[in-house]
C-alpha cells in the first residue's frame, strides 16, 4: 500500500458483508474508504472504519439516508473539502425483500424503489459532478440476478434493480465519452455472510465446492474493474460461483 492515499472511495452501504469487503480492498489500494450506511447503523460504521484503519488504511464513517437528496449533496461536498477527490463511487445498497404480489402494498414497493433505484441516481448524479471537471473516476453499482429476470414474490426488488441497471447503462454512454468509467456488476449468486449462514446449514460444504461467493472475491473483481483501461464507454459484469461459470 501507498504512503500517502491517492484520493477517495465512497462506499454507499457498507454494510459487514460486500459493502464491507469493497471498502477494505481499496483502502488497500491507497484510497481512503468513506463509507456510508443509515445513521442507526453508525456504530458498525464506525467500528468498519476502525478495522480497515487498524490494518494500515484510512477510513472515515459517514451516517446518510442515501434516499435523501440534500444528504448526499453534502456528504459528496464534505468528502471533496475534508478527504479529497473522489476516484470511485460504489453504490451497494441492497434493499433485497420477497412479498408475494397481493402483500406488496404501495408503500413497500416506493421504499424498495426508493433505496434499490433512486438511491442509486442519487450516487451517481452526485459523483458525476465531482468527477466530470477532472476528466476522471469510476462508478461501481451492484446489481443482483433480480437486475436482470424478475421471480415470483419478488416484483418489488425486480422493478427497483432493473432500474438501477439502466441508470448504470445510460451514465455509462453519457459519460464514458468524458473519460468516467461506469460499471453494473451483476452479483448473480448466494453471497457468504450473515444471511447466508442462517439459512444454508451446508455453507461450508458449498464454500469447499465454490457454490458460494465470497465478498473479499467480488471485492477485488471492483478493484480490477477500476484498474483497467477505459477502452469502453460501459462495462456489465456477472459474478457468479464457479460451477456455474463453467
Amino acid at each position: 500500500m501507498t504512503d500517502e492515499p491517492r484520493g477517495a472511495c465512497v462506499v454507499i452501504g457498507a454494510g459487514d458483508g460486500v459493502g464491507g469487503a469493497i471498502a477494505k480492498a481499496f483502502a488497500a489500494e491507497g484510497l481512503v474508504a468513506c463509507v456510508t450506511r443509515r445513521p442507526r447503523h453508525e456504530d458498525q460504521l464506525q467500528a468498519l472504519a476502525d478495522e480497515i484503519i487498524a490494518a494500515g488504511g484510512q477510513a472515515r464513517a459517514y451516517g446518510v439516508d442515501a434516499r435523501e437528496e440534500g444528504e448526499m449533496t453534502a456528504l459528496f461536498d464534505r468528502i471533496e473539502a475534508e478527504v479529497g477527490p473522489i476516484e470511485v463511487v460504489v453504490f451497494n445498497i441492497g434493499a433485497n425483500v420477497r412479498f408475494p404480489i397481493l402483500e406488496t402494498t404501495s408503500r413497500v414497493f416506493t421504499k424498495v424503489w426508493e433505496m434499490a433505484c433512486f438511491a442509486g441516481f442519487l450516487t451517481g448524479r452526485e459523483a458525476a459532478r465531482v468527477m466530470l471537471p477532472r476528466g476522471r473516476g469510476t462508478i461501481l453499482f451492484t446489481g443482483a440476478t433480480a437486475s436482470v429476470r424478475g421471480r415470483e414474490g419478488f416484483a418489488a426488488f425486480a422493478a427497483a434493480k432493473h432500474g438501477l441497471r439502466a441508470i448504470a447503462q445510460s451514465l455509462a454512454r453519457e459519460l464514458g465519452p468524458q473519460g468516467i468509467h461506469v460499471a453494473h456488476v451483476v452479483v448473480d449468486g448466494a453471497i457468504d455472510g450473515v444471511f447466508s449462514r442462517a439459512n444454508m446449514p451446508d455453507i461450508e460444504q458449498r464454500l469447499a465446492q465454490d457454490l458460494v461467493l465470497k465478498p473479499a472475491d467480488i471485492a477485488a473483481t471492483y478493484v480490477a474493474l477500476h484498474r483497467q483501461a477505459r477502452s469502453a464507454w460501459t462495462h456489465e459484469l456477472d459474478i457468479r460461483p464457479w460451477s456455474e461459470n463453467w
